[in-house]
C-alpha cells in the first residue's frame, strides 16, 4: 500500500497543478469507499480555491476557507491530475473538475481508500487526533524513541509501526531502517539502548528521505502523482528480498512472519 514517501511524492507531484485552484465540480462515480463518500462536496467544494495541501502520517489534506478534504489512498490508491477531456477509467471513483479544465481523479481499484469533509480543525478529526509525530519532524528523535519505547515486549519493528507512537511508518520502511541500525525486527522494543535508538530514529529519517527524493517505491500498484511509478523499490536493502544476498555481507536474507505481517532481515547485520 501507498506509505509516507509514496503519499508525501503524490503531495510534491500534484501540488504545482492544482495549489490557488478554484474547484469548478465534484464528480463523485462511486460514493462506496473505505467510508461513503459524503455527498455534501456536491456543495461545499465549487467555486472554492485550494489554499494549501498537506501531509499528515498517511492522509492528504486539501484546505480550503470553509473547512477541509481529508483523502486517504488506501491499498491501491493513486491521486492523478489529468485534462478533464480525457475519458475516465473504470476505477476513478471521486474527481475535482477545476477551472483550468484539469482535473484531479482518485483512482481506487480495492476501494480502501477514503475521501471525507471536516469542517473543524482536522487535527481533532477521530483519523487524525491519536496519531504520533511525524518521523521527518523535529518532535522525532532518538530521545522520543527511547522514552516512548521503555517497558514495550512488542517487536520494534510492530513498534515503529504504531501510528500512536510514530505517524505513517509502514511495513517496508520499518524493515528497511532496521536493516540500516543493524537491529533485527523481533527484538522487544523495550530493550534496545538508547544509543541504539538514536542510531534508528536517524535511519529511520535517512531511510524516508532517500524513498522521497526517488519518488517513492512502486509496488502493486501505487503511482505517483504524473502517473510515473518511484523507484526506491531499486534500492530495498531487505524488504521482499527473502532469499537474496545482502548487499553488505552477502548473508541470504531471511523472511518471517511477526503478528500477521511479513518481515525481513539479515542475520548476520541485524543482531
Amino acid at each position: 500500500m501507498p506509505e509516507l514517501p509514496e503519499v508525501e511524492t503524490t503531495r510534491r507531484g500534484i501540488t504545482p497543478h492544482i495549489l490557488g485552484k478554484t474547484i469548478r465540480a465534484v464528480i463523485v462515480r462511486n460514493k462506496h469507499l473505505r467510508w461513503p463518500v459524503p455527498a455534501s462536496l456536491a456543495r461545499e467544494l465549487p467555486g472554492r480555491r485550494i489554499l494549501d495541501i498537506t501531509r499528515r502520517a498517511k492522509y492528504l489534506l486539501f484546505h480550503f476557507d470553509n473547512g477541509t478534504l481529508i483523502v486517504h489512498l488506501g491499498m491501491s490508491g493513486s491521486l492523478r491530475v489529468t485534462d478533464c477531456k480525457q475519458a475516465a477509467e473504470k476505477h476513478d471513483h471521486v474527481e475535482i473538475v477545476l477551472d483550468t479544465g484539469l482535473c484531479l481523479r482518485l483512482r481506487d481499484p480495492r476501494r480502501f481508500g477514503a475521501v471525507l469533509w471536516t469542517n473543524k480543525d482536522p487535527a481533532r478529526h477521530k483519523l487524525l487526533k491519536d496519531l504520533g509525530p511525524e518521523p521527518l519532524s523535529d518532535a522525532f528523535d532518538g530521545d522520543y524513541l527511547y522514552a516512548k519505547s521503555r517497558g514495550r515486549k512488542s517487536a520494534i519493528r510492530d513498534f515503529l509501526m504504531n501510528t500512536k507512537i510514530i505517524a505513517g511508518i509502514g511495513n517496508i520502511y520499518a524493515n528497511e531502517a532496521l536493516f540500516h541500525a543493524r537491529i533485527p525486527p523481533r527484538c522487544a522494543a523495550g530493550k534496545i539502548s538508547r544509543v541504539r535508538c538514536v542510531g534508528l530514529a536517524l535511519a529511520i529519517r535517512t531511510t524516508l528521505e532517500k524513498a522521497i527524493h526517488a519518488g517513492g517505491t512502486t509496488l502493486r500498484d501505487f503511482r505517483n502523482g504524473d502517473g510515473r511509478p518511484g523507484y526506491f523499490q531499486q534500492s530495498l536493502s531487505v524488504y521482499g528480498r527473502s532469499g537474496k544476498p545482502c548487499g553488505v555481507c552477502s548473508t541470504l536474507v531471511r523472511g518471517l512472519r511477526i503478528g500477521q505481517r511479513s518481515a525481513f532481515y539479515c542475520p548476520h547485520c541485524q543482531v
